[in-house]
């Protein structure tokens, strides 16, 4: 059960409207009546920054699921608000809640830049692609004030490292010429996530990310300026996204992504009773229906955590999504792959006042 919303906030696009206590909390905090008949005054939510200083900036991790063994997060929580976001149980171990704090009491690193070079400068580095936007969005809206990604390119550019990125801001279009310049020498893959084609569901469920107009656009412009684009259906919400698969690998093909994925609804810990409460809220007619699919798809349960199944499912509906998926995906031409990043150029940049030997 979650707990009621504060009837004194006034909430402005916001994916949920309630703060279930973290998992790791000892005590739940519930809103009581003082028997005072004084009214509270009414008040804005708003986004509230604070800034980190971390002593690292890359994450390593070994998990058998994924692509890459590091990731740079230049934020905790996110902006943007999915209702549905994996990453809302991080929150909890900052003893906020992965409800409303999540998508309000943001966390900023504005050193990333100087970390990351300090790190790639160890000696015993070795090279391979930093994926980005891996838990929360770098080109969240808060990163058009902060610019923290800028700095972070620079480096990377500098040393001729490979970078992936995974987004749906179009904050990442003010980068476009260092995503251009890391292209170039083959650099540099991104993701656009785009969950549905329906500009009126997306804001219920993604209430401050870009419509989907405004995701395909930015697909449209990294690929005009030679930047690999991956589209990414994730996730797809049995029942409610799911009929979508065919038409959004077909509008981000026209619109020139050259690579395809999906990833299935994934509903963690604390994400579970928050999607199920923005059902019966905004979709209480097909409540029932999206999470007996869901279900369906995660042996009995909301969710399944295990390695080999989190981010593909089980069972028919999700054997089916997945050949509709790879036939569509076939039949649009999209490569089965993309082309792999080069590391062999990695290295520190010249030092202020090094001449290159004619000789």
């Amino acid at each position: 059960m979650l707990p009621p919303r504060d009837p004194d906030e006034r909430l402005k696009a916001r994916g949920t409207d309630t703060r279930p206590d973290g998992r790791f909390e000892p005590h739940q905090r519930i809103r009581e009546a003082d028997g005072w008949d004084i009214p509270e005054e009414s008040r804005l939510l708003r986004t509230q920054v604070t800034m980190e200083r971390p002593r690292s900036i890359i994450t390593r991790n070994t998990s058998p699921d994924i692509s890459f063994d590091r990731s740079i997060n230049p934020y905790r929580g996110c902006e943007h608000g999915c209702i549905y976001c994996y990453a809302r149980p991080t929150h909890a171990y900052l003893g906020l809640s992965p409800g409303l704090d999540f998508e309000t009491l943001i966390t900023a690193k504005p050193d990333a830049a100087a970390l990351l070079a300090r790190e790639l400068g160890r000696p015993g580095y070795r090279p391979a692609p930093i994926a980005l936007g891996t838990n929360t969005d770098p080109y969240q809206p808060i990163e058009a004030k902060l610019a923290i990604m800028p700095g972070i390119l620079r480096v990377l550019s500098d040393w001729n490292h490979p970078i992936t990125l995974v987004t749906r801001g179009q904050v990442v279009l003010r980068d476009l010429a260092l995503w251009a310049e890391l292209a170039a020498k083959r650099m540099a893959a991104v993701g656009i996530s785009i969950t549905t084609l329906d500009a009126d569901l997306a804001r219920a469920m993604e209430p401050r990310a870009p419509a989907p107009a405004t995701r395909l656009r930015m697909i449209r412009t990294l690929a005009g300026a030679g930047v690999p684009v991956r589209v990414m259906v994730a996730p797809v919400i049995p029942v409610l996204t799911e009929p979508e698969i065919e038409a959004i690998l077909t509008a981000a093909r026209d619109a020139g992504a050259t690579t395809a994925s999906m990833i299935p609804l994934r509903l963690p810990l604390e994400v579970a009773p928050l999607f199920r409460d923005w059902l019966d809220r905004h979709r209480p007619g097909m409540a029932t229906h999206v999470m007996n699919r869901v279900q369906a798809m995660r042996g009995g349960k909301d969710n399944d955590p295990r390695f080999g199944h989190r981010f593909q499912g089980q069972g028919t509906f999700a054997d089916l999504a997945l050949q509709r998926f790879r036939l569509a995906r076939r039949r649009l031409g999209y490569h089965r792959e993309a082309a792999p990043l080069d590391c062999s150029r990695f290295g520190p940049p010249p030092k202020a006042g090094d001449q290159l030997s004619l000789f």
